[in-house]
């Protein structure tokens, strides 16, 4: 079996890391950590929901999720500067 790059897997809800890898691609450092902590929740949701890989459902969204992903986010941020 081929080796299967990231782009290639779906995503979901649980995959915190590889939807914050995604948003930091997306934004970059336009995004610092103060500003990563002041988006608006219903903003993030409607970014995660345009990751293409992405496959989870709306309804299957939870707070937790979102501070987590957050949280990676952040740390993606931090990683790359």
């Amino acid at each position: 079996m081929p080796f299967q790059d990231i782009e290639d897997l779906p995503i979901q809800w649980g995959d915190h890391e590889d939807i914050a890898i995604k948003l930091y691609e997306r934004f970059g450092p336009q995004f610092d950590e103060g500003k990563i902590y002041r988006i608006r929740f219903t903003d993030l949701l409607d970014w995660i929901m345009e990751i293409p890989a992405f496959e989870g459902r709306r309804e299957d969204c939870t707070e937790g999720h979102l501070e987590q992903i957050q949280a990676k986010w952040v740390y993606e941020w931090r990683d790359n500067q």
